[in-house]
């Protein structure tokens, strides 16, 4: 594949970065996509997996089927296999009708098969069955039916340690590591790919607001390549869209661009000790990529509104001479007049605060970890000094 042929792969994909790690996992893609081997991507959380299948599939002879992803690590045990292969009416309390499984609604089309090693061993047996010759059984049936589905897989977890302490079998294991796809742990990319995706994220968070834009100085691109970033892709992501969204200002009220150094930067990452990488699946309660979403557009609303309460706040101060005192009074009650304007008379009320909504935000979550703060601080992508601070400025009553 030439490289102008990868570029455009990389742009239709929203895929950022020149790591030969990278390139390589693409090009594999492309070069077994014509065939119908079954294709494990392997690589830790937040790295990316889920472009690799799409790539598969547009490149296969399949592309004019369906193409269905499935996270089996948020599928319950006791309906995974409903859900995988469908059931018949009466199957299972509140099975009130007959219902087409995955396998059944990708006939003919690829079946991308996210977190394969959270599967239970039951449903590994009936998988293993599927692959070897398309057949299956819905739940409280006895027929078997059959499917011609293209299978990928992908896993955060060592599958060979897996199959050696009993939670996988080996010979489902074989079977899907036919063809292996490594994506590269951001870590391990050029340290010119962390920068380009921070700058991706930045700006399109900025367009999104009508934000200006942020750069980096040097020495903060130093410290932004420098950390391990465990969460890889989608912590850097968070990090990207929370620091555009607290330091940035809005196009018509600021400069087209605000210039980031590298202590502000570090106060929104958390310290390398405190962020572990494990091999394992992500905690349950970890907060997911929509929640984090909707916390960093409520904050940019809020710091939006708390502006325009300043600017009211700030005008109102500045008292004209006495004898435009009663052009003023007038002016005042005309405002109070206008539905969307904030009333001078509650002006002195403080509205509430981007530091009380995040105070309000540490809060909750240090209650949910127990008072933990290592946990806190990971899971809301902050450093754990952020944490100790607010908590010693609360003692303190400030």
């Amino acid at each position: 594949m030439d490289s102008q042929e990868l570029q455009r792969l990389k742009n239709k994909y929203d895929i950022v970065g020149n790591d030969p790690g990278l390139n390589r996992a693409i090009e594999t893609a492309v070069a077994v996509a014509p065939t119908d081997l079954t294709v494990l991507i392997t690589g830790e959380s937040g790295v990316g997996k889920e472009n690799i299948p799409q790539i598969i599939h547009q490149h296969s002879r399949r592309r004019t089927g369906r193409y269905l992803a499935v996270n089996c690590g948020a599928i319950p045990e006791g309906t995974i296999n409903a859900e995988l292969f469908g059931h018949e009416k009466g199957a299972f309390t509140g099975a009130i009708g007959e219902r087409k499984g995955y396998f059944e609604e990708a006939d003919g089309g690829t079946l991308f098969l996210d977190e394969i090693g959270e599967l239970p061993k039951e449903t590994q047996a009936l998988l293993l069955r599927v692959l070897q010759n398309g057949e299956y059984i819905k739940v409280g049936s006895s027929k078997v039916e059959k499917t011609d589905v293209r299978v990928i897989a992908a896993t955060n977890v060592n599958l060979a340690y897996a199959v050696a302490t009993g939670k996988f079998r080996e010979d489902l294991y074989y079977r899907l590591t036919g063809i292996q796809i490594l994506m590269p742990a951001l870590r391990d990319r050029e340290k010119d790919d962390i920068y380009l995706l921070f700058r991706k994220f930045s700006t399109d968070f900025a367009e999104k607001y009508g934000l200006c834009k942020v750069s980096l100085t040097h020495e903060a691109i130093t410290a932004l390549t420098s950390y391990r970033w465990p969460g890889n892709i989608r912590q850097l992501k968070n990090v990207a869209q929370t620091v555009t969204a607290l330091e940035s200002k809005p196009l018509t009220s600021g400069p087209e661009r605000v210039e980031i150094g590298p202590e502000t930067l570090l106060s929104y990452i958390p310290r390398e000790s405190g962020a572990l990488v494990t091999s394992g699946p992500e905690s349950s309660g970890s907060m997911s990529d929509d929640d984090r979403q909707r916390i960093i557009s409520a904050i940019y609303v809020l710091k939006q509104e708390v502006d325009r309460l300043r600017g009211i706040v700030e005008s109102l101060q500045k008292q004209p001479p006495k004898a435009e005192a009663p052009r003023l009074i007038e002016a005042r009650r005309e405002d109070r007049q206008q539905p969307d304007e904030a009333a001078p008379e509650e002006a002195g009320d403080e509205p509430m605060s981007i530091r009380k909504a995040n105070d309000d935000l540490i809060e909750k979550c240090l209650a949910k970890h127990g008072g933990k703060v290592k946990p806190a601080a990971a899971e809301l992508g902050i450093s754990e000094r952020t944490i100790y601070r607010k908590l010693a400025e609360k003692k303190n009553g400030k």
